[in-house]
């Protein structure tokens, strides 16, 4: 069977294809089984650089770091998602007085490294002038104006993408364009888009690691400084392993919450569909 797009392989490439893979897993395994032996030979797994890890007092200090990623993600997160409707919204305004500015806002920051972002607020601003930045709020604000704007584009090509003949129904029905917006384009244009805004999500929760250059308390901060201690022979290594398993955890606990999401709604999508369909087969057999 074959398409437009995609022819579907015969015997030989379907053969070729099948090398082609178990080579590729050979090599890959073979890379993670030197990187392994060089731990090893190195003496990273030694109990002597682990030991500082067994200690309550680290474990806790670890358990405060996730809580101030998590902290400072959310709080990013939350801020980013409305800063990013915002956005959307002044892009596609018909009043150029709102979507020039919202364009140069969002070309702006989409293109200024947030880690120049976080610096500027934290060690940029006080000499301004401007004092009480956190490193908390140097986090965020970094955070919320760069994904702000990169969620701003996600948004207005999800909008953008719909029929045309979504907002012509709402206009022709009398609506505002600020409710079709909000109350018909917006909720289709997440479900289209949520994917992407889950793995914008994501990168909002490991840019949360670049806080440790404004002193943020955070889980790599907190990595550096124990990989540092050397009457524990400076377990850089395994302080980054421990540091890596802990973002690799999160990241994907987020993924799992988004793909339930997805499901849900795709789920509550199909049962609102199997409810119209009945009452249409009614209204029919009335007629």
């Amino acid at each position: 069977m074959s398409s437009v797009l995609f022819d579907t392989p015969g015997p030989k490439a379907v053969a070729r294809n099948r090398v082609l893979s178990v080579v590729t897993l050979l090599v890959v395994v073979a890379i993670i089984g030197f990187v392994i032996y060089r731990f090893a030979e190195s003496g990273q797994f030694q109990a002597r650089k682990w030991q500082l890890f067994s200690f309550p007092l680290v474990q806790q200090t670890l358990l405060q770091a996730i809580g101030a990623t998590l902290s400072a993600f959310a709080t990013a997160a939350v801020f980013s998602l409305v800063l990013g409707i915002v956005l959307a919204f002044g892009r596609l305004s018909d009043r150029r007085w709102i979507s020039v500015p919202c364009l140069a806002f969002t070309e702006l920051f989409r293109a200024v490294p947030l880690l120049i972002l976080m610096m500027i607020m934290y060690y940029g601003l006080p000499t301004l002038g401007v004092q009480g930045i956190s490193p908390f709020i140097a986090v965020v604000v970094g955070l919320t104006l760069y994904n702000g704007s990169v969620l701003a584009e996600v948004f207005r090509a999800g909008i953008e993408s719909l029929p045309r003949g979504q907002k012509e129904a709402g206009f022709a029905i009398g609506l505002r364009k600020s409710t079709v917006m909000t109350s018909i384009l917006l909720p289709q244009a997440v479900r289209a888009m949520l994917p992407v805004i889950i793995a914008q999500l994501v990168v909002i929760l490991k840019d949360t690691a670049l806080g440790f250059i404004v002193t943020y308390n955070e889980i790599l901060f907190q990595a550096k400084y124990f990989g540092s201690q050397a009457q524990y022979g400076s377990p850089i290594i395994p302080a980054a392993i421990i540091a890596g398993v802990i973002y690799v955890g999160l990241c994907l606990l987020l993924a799992g919450v988004a793909k339930f999401l997805e499901s849900r709604m795709r789920r509550n999508q199909r049962i609102a569909k199997g409810t119209r369909a009945p009452v249409a087969a009614g209204s029919a057999a009335g007629d």
